[in-house]
C-alpha cells in the first residue's frame, strides 16, 4: 500500500462455533481474522492473513482484551444495540494481538519440557 492508496483493512469475525483456544482448549467467544504481511527471505512483502481466538481464561489479564470480554460478559451477543461498541473494542483488541512477539524463555522451556515428553 502507498500512502496515497491505503485500503481501510478489515477484520473478518466469528462469535458462533468458534474454535477451541490452542492454549487452554477451552470454548473461545470470539474468532478474528485480519490482514498480515511478513518481509520474506528476498526481502519482499508477503500479504496474508492471520488469526486470533478471544479466550476468557488465557486473555483475561491481557488490557487490551478486558473491556471486549467485559462486553460479552454484560451483553451477552453481539447485538444491534451495541455493535458500534464492539467494533472499537475488536479493532483495539486485534491492533494488540497483532503486535505480540513470541516469549523466547517461554518458547525454549516449553521445547525442553517437549523434549523430555512432558508436553
Amino acid at each position: 500500500m502507498t500512502g496515497e492508496e491505503q485500503e481501510e483493512e478489515s477484520i473478518l469475525f466469528k462469535v458462533e462455533e468458534t474454535p477451541l483456544c490452542p492454549r487452554c482448549e477451552e470454548r473461545t467467544l470470539l474468532l478474528a481474522r485480519y490482514q498480515h504481511s511478513w518481509t520474506n527471505g528476498r526481502g519482499e512483502d508477503v500479504a496474508s492473513r492471520k488469526e486470533a481466538v478471544l479466550c476468557p481464561a488465557c486473555d483475561h489479564k491481557d488490557p487490551a482484551a478486558a473491556e471486549l470480554l467485559a462486553l460479552f460478559a454484560v451483553a451477552g451477543q453481539v447485538s444491534s444495540e451495541n455493535s458500534e461498541t464492539f467494533a472499537g473494542l475488536l479493532a483495539a483488541w486485534v491492533e494488540s494481538v497483532r503486535h505480540r512477539t513470541v516469549d523466547n524463555v517461554l518458547l525454549a522451556g516449553e521445547y525442553e519440557r517437549w523434549q523430555r515428553g512432558d508436553l
